[in-house]
């Protein structure tokens, strides 16, 4: 069984930035990915990115391109979301996710290739 835990939520101003973090325990393999998603009040949950268990393949919606960096730090097993530049629409409940891939260096994009979810952690942006 794995357990993904989120942290580093919160409230911010637009503009300024926030570092979400997953620690994931159990038994993991290098063909993972982990992925975040978000939800806000009253819309669909959606893609924000993902990244191989290598750390070699990554993906990003492209509403967060060139604001948000997923990293992965492999010994902690722990995957990181840095935002930058927040502005009020990024305001939703971030899901990190861990799922098998076909090949080592796959990430995932979608909610239901994912097998292991998280709670959640809120992130508010006020303008």
């Amino acid at each position: 069984q794995v357990q993904l835990v989120e942290s580093g939520g919160g409230l911010v101003q637009a503009g300024n930035s926030l570092k979400l973090s997953c620690t994931i325990s159990g038994r993991t393999f290098s063909n993972y990915a982990v992925g975040w998603f978000r939800q806000a009040p009253g819309k669909e949950r959606e893609f924000v990115a993902a990244i191989s268990w290598t750390g070699v393949g990554t993906r990003y919606a492209d509403s967060v391109k060139g604001r948000f960096t997923i990293s992965i730090y492999s010994a902690k097993n722990t995957v990181y979301l840095q935002m930058n530049s927040l502005k009020p629409e990024d305001t939703a409940v971030y899901y990190c996710a861990a799922g098998r891939t076909g090949r080592v260096g796959a990430v995932l994009t979608s909610d239901y290739e994912y097998d292991y979810w998280g709670q959640g952690t809120q992130v508010t942006v006020s303008s």
